[in-house]
Formats: C-alpha cells, structure tokens, sequence
C-alpha cells in the first residue's frame, strides 16, 4: 500500500497540481493585500472616507460603530465591506487566471501553426537522383 501511495504522490498531475494549489494560495493572499491594504482604502476615500472593513448590519445585540467593536460586545452583524472586499478579490484572482489561460491557449495556437520542416527524402530516393543527374551530364 506504500508502494501504492508513493507511485500515486510522485505521479505528475499530482505534483503539478500540489505546486498549483500552493502557488495559488501564495497568489491569494498577495490578492487580498492588493483588495485591502491598497485599492479599498483610495476607493473608501474617494467615497467619503468610508471603511469598507467596517461597513456592517448589526443584527441582534448592542449597535456599535466599529465591527471590531460590535464583536467584542458579542453583537450578531452581517460583514457587507468583507464581502465586497472577498468579491473585489475574487474577481482580481479570476481575471488573473483568465489572463493566463488566455496566454497559455496563444501560445499552443502558435505552437500548432509553425510549420513542421520538411523532412529530409530517403536515403534510396537521394541515391536515385543523384544516379539520375549523373546520367543527364553524360548525354
């Protein structure tokens, strides 16, 4: 069963696909400091000084200014700034993998319109016209 596992763990899907997964998370959390630590906070200005962070529903318990605060307090709130920073992030991450994959399908339709080279005749058809053309001189 070792033996099993370790030819299933060193197979190539299985490793690029590990290598993608972390690559990916890697690439996520650049992402998410992109959304909140770079564009939210011009884009929260712009709109009035607003922090997305803190824009929330209180939907049971005291009402409190901050989200931090509200969940210190133990106050139930629906996080609408949170998600619209998930749903800025996604679309970020999505447009990313679309941009690549859109790299990726060029470069195989490159790939597949370069003409192959001619491959060279065989060596009995070189023989025949060299035998040919030697003929042709002595006429």
């Amino acid at each position: 069963m070792l033996k099993e596992f370790k030819e299933f763990a060193m197979r190539g899907n299985v490793v690029d696909m590990a290598v993608g997964i972390v690559i990916g998370g890697a690439f996520g959390t650049i992402v998410k400091s992109l959304v909140n630590d770079m564009l939210m906070p011009p884009i929260g200005l712009l709109l009035g000084g607003i922090d997305f962070s803190n824009i929330f529903l209180t939907l049971k318990g005291e009402v409190l200014p901050t989200l931090e605060a509200a969940k210190k307090a133990g106050s139930v709130t629906m996080n609408l700034g949170i998600f619209l920073n998930s749903v800025i992030s996604f679309l970020i991450v999505a447009f990313a993998i679309f941009m690549m994959i859109k790299a990726i399908n060029a470069a195989k339709r490159e790939e597949e319109k370069a003409p192959e080279a001619p491959k060279a005749p065989p060596r009995n058809e070189v023989l025949l016209e060299e035998i040919r053309d030697a003929l042709v001189k002595k006429k």
